[in-house]
This record gives C-alpha cells, sequence and structure tokens, in this order.
C-alpha cells in the first residue's frame, strides 16, 4: 500500500517501561485493519482504544484486538482513521447491502445496531467525536443541515444524529477521536 491507500494504517506506540523510560513498540500495520468487499473502497483502521477509567501502568498492552464493541461505553475512547468512498459506489448494480452490514458488524461490533434501515447511513452514538478530514471531501448530513468539510478541516460531533456523504469522485480519509459519554435525554 502506498499513498491515501496506506493512510492510517501505520501505528506507533510509545510507552513506559517497567524500568521507567521510555519507549517504542516496533513500527507496524494497524491491528484491526480492514478493507471491505461491500461497500467497495471503504476501509477501518482501528488504531487504539481506552476502557472507561483505564489507567497507565508500566509496560503496555494492546487493547485493540481483544475490543468487544467499537463506539466507547461512557469514559472510554476509541482511535481510528475512515475511508469513505465515493456514494455512487452505493448506487452500482453490484453493491450487497446485507454483505456491508455482515462486513460492518465483523469489524466494527456494535455499529450496525446503531444504523437507521429507513434512513441509510444515519446513526447516532453515545459518544464525542473529533474528526479531522486528513485527504479528500465529505459532507455531515444532520436533521436540519449539512457542511462540507475538505481536507484539513475539523469537525466536533456532540452525539448528534447523523450520516457521512461523499459526494466526490474520489474516497475521503478521516482521522477519527470517539470519546464515550452519557447522553441526557
Amino acid at each position: 500500500m502506498t499513498g491515501l491507500q496506506s493512510a492510517g494504517s501505520r501505528r506507533i506506540v510509545a510507552f513506559v517501561g517497567e524500568d521507567g523510560r521510555s519507549h517504542l513498540l516496533p513500527d507496524e500495520t494497524a491491528p484491526r485493519l480492514a478493507e471491505y468487499a461491500a461497500p467497495k473502497g471503504m476501509r477501518t483502521s482501528i488504531l487504539w482504544a481506552t476502557e472507561p477509567a483505564a489507567r497507565l501502568r508500566p509496560g503496555v498492552m494492546d487493547p485493540v484486538p481483544v475490543l468487544a464493541r467499537i463506539p466507547p461505553m461512557p469514559g472510554g475512547t476509541l482511535f481510528e482513521t475512515l475511508t469513505l468512498p465515493p456514494d455512487s459506489v452505493y448506487a452500482d448494480a453490484d453493491f450487497n447491502a446485507a454483505l456491508a452490514a455482515a462486513e460492518m458488524a465483523r469489524h466494527v461490533p456494535g455499529m450496525v445496531e446503531l444504523m437507521e434501515p429507513e434512513a441509510p447511513g444515519f446513526h447516532r452514538t453515545e459518544t464525542v467525536d473529533y474528526v479531522i478530514v486528513l485527504s479528500g471531501e465529505v459532507w455531515i448530513v444532520v436533521d436540519d443541515g449539512e457542511a462540507r468539510l475538505r481536507a484539513g478541516d475539523t469537525l466536533v460531533q456532540l452525539g448528534s444524529r447523523h450520516a457521512w456523504q461523499n459526494r466526490s469522485r474520489k474516497a475521503a480519509v478521516l482521522g477519527v477521536v470517539l470519546v464515550g459519554i452519557h447522553i441526557e435525554k
């Protein structure tokens, strides 16, 4: 992989060892990197997560391979990159919605259940999301409006119902940090 294809897949972790000194884990590909068959061009790369009330101790244990749920619980965090293909991929005759749902359930457990079947792409997570567009452009769509975000733009998403759309002809890559919160209703 090169260029945009590899955006967000390389992970380097710095930590404090039992000797009290800073160390680096070996440079590696993100442990939960998924390239989807449906929609073609979609990609998720889960880079790190913390559990609620997590404590840093000397040494390091990689939490990513054992994550059972991707949207973090209140007090937890998750850092990922997300590659969104152009919306035209969903209109293609070869697009398989059932395969897309199955892949999402496998690679991003906990998200399929949040998706609204009557409004494709719309969902709401109990998180504050910090999003930066690394490349390309996307639209954030909410109940009463939408905004176009280009490379370098940021979005702070406060637990709102939303959907992402990529109305361009190229994939968009987002860097996303999710912080689990309680939403008062």
